[in-house]
């Protein structure tokens, strides 16, 4: 083979991955979808259609198919809600639900006011599963003089308080299922 005609294949074949790239195919109707390769004119269509790098905003954010305005927001999530649930005898620091975290404060039983415990709760994924949450604990030890030590806790604490929030959020999902088939 020469090198012209090897160097006309390989520019044919560039040719080809060039134009089959900006298009896809509908997996559910086969049929072809366009992609816009300008980044600009990608941004324009997605700010004329009201979508953002975080969905849907502007007017009708929070929009229901019937048009009411109704967000969902937390209660859709049942990990969020089962976290909730699950923890809501500690104070709560700050949660940010589009971050997909909820920190405790520090929080001391009545029993024992200088030990205190803080959790920090992270949600990796919407799924009912071990992995899909992160829960990370710290214990303060305070003496007389309010000098204190703060500590990792130990990982099977923050393992039970995982289970916890993980059988909270199975037990949230069984009793929607039993409402949606009546």
């Amino acid at each position: 083979m020469s090198f012209s005609r090897f160097l006309k294949i390989k520019i044919l074949l560039i040719i080809a991955i060039i134009f089959t790239s900006c298009s896809k195919t509908d997996p559910v109707t086969g049929e072809k979808i366009l992609i816009e390769p300008d980044p600009i004119e990608k941004a324009k269509k997605a700010a004329a259609e009201g979508k953002g790098i975080f969905g849907t905003f502007g007017k009708d954010l929070g929009k229901t198919a019937s048009g009411s305005s109704s967000v969902s927001f937390s209660s859709s999530n049942v990990l969020w809600r089962a976290t909730l649930k699950s923890l809501d005898f500690l104070p709560l620091a700050n949660s940010d639900y589009t971050g997909g975290i909820i920190i405790y404060d520090w929080y001391s039983s009545p029993n024992n006011p200088r030990e205190q415990i803080k959790i920090t709760v992270q949600f990796l994924s919407d799924d009912i599963r071990s992995d899909s949450v992160k829960v990370s604990s710290y214990k303060r030890i305070c003496d007389d003089k309010n000098n204190c030590v703060n500590s990792v806790s130990d990982k099977n604490f923050s393992n039970s308080i995982k289970d916890t929030i993980i059988e909270s959020a199975r037990s949230l999902k069984i009793e929607e299922a039993k409402k949606e088939k009546k």
